[in-house]
């Protein structure tokens, strides 16, 4: 009975749920804490629809996403197929996801100490062995090795007109970088470096060289695995 009660309650518009039991009054009331995700995703949302409150809607949300490999990474269209999702509610979810998965990054990044090919893998493995393009970045480092940034150079196939040393080295003068390391990925999953590859990572190491910013190395990643050129001795 208490189950059925319960279920009942969460049919009814927000408003007419008493004050403690909004998602927004709670909040206010006793803390971000005290919310469930489909609260918190209420909140975010705003408004239900036609068909089901905020927090019924946020619920058939988290779900579908819970069925995603890696839900972080959910898409605006995969979002507006969800019956009740416009783009102003599937707009929210893709931003607050990625201010999620920026402020989580700048954490680590204040924490981190770059000290092996391994560690570079660990901030980028999940985020790219999954992706379809080629994404080309390059991290920013301080005297002591402490990463300054990550900064997105390109995304398609990787060949010098796309990944041209004024770009690389731009955000790297800029910030005044000490040092970097070139990261992109192979979306087929096999890490073994191409022409291309080599032949942009010598470039930029030469380029590097001139203008007194050393590259560290370059970490192709794949499915799961990664190589390091550097210690290939590919430069």
């Amino acid at each position: 009975m208490e189950n059925q009660k319960y279920n009942n309650e969460y049919r009814l518009r927000i408003r007419d749920l008493k004050d403690e039991d909004k998602p927004r009054e709670k909040l206010a009331l006793h803390g971000v804490g005290y919310l469930s995700d489909e609260e918190l995703l209420a909140v975010i949302l705003g408004t239900g629809s036609k068909k089901h409150n905020a927090i019924e809607l946020a619920r058939n949300i988290l779900n579908i996403m819970k069925k995603e490999c890696n839900h972080m990474d959910i898409s605006l269209n995969e979002l507006m197929e969800i019956e009740g999702v416009g783009i102003s509610k599937a707009s929210k979810i893709i931003a607050a996801l990625e201010l999620s998965k920026r402020l989580n990054i700048r954490k680590s990044f204040n924490e981190y100490t770059i000290n092996s090919p391994n560690s570079v893998a660990n901030i980028f493995m999940e985020e790219l062995r999954n992706k379809l393009k080629e994404c080309f970045y390059i991290l920013l480092l301080n005297t002591k090795n402490k990463i300054i940034s990550k900064e997105l150079i390109s995304e398609g196939t990787l060949n010098s007109s796309l990944v041209h040393p004024r770009e690389v080295f731009k955000q790297a003068i800029k910030k005044s970088a000490n040092s970097i390391i070139l990261v992109h990925n192979h979306p087929s999953g096999d890490v073994t470096p191409s022409k291309d590859d080599i032949q942009i990572t010598r470039r930029l190491v030469e380029t590097g060289k001139i203008v007194g910013i050393q590259v560290l190395d370059h970490l192709i990643i794949g499915d799961g695995q990664f190589l390091s050129l550097k210690e290939k001795e590919y430069f």
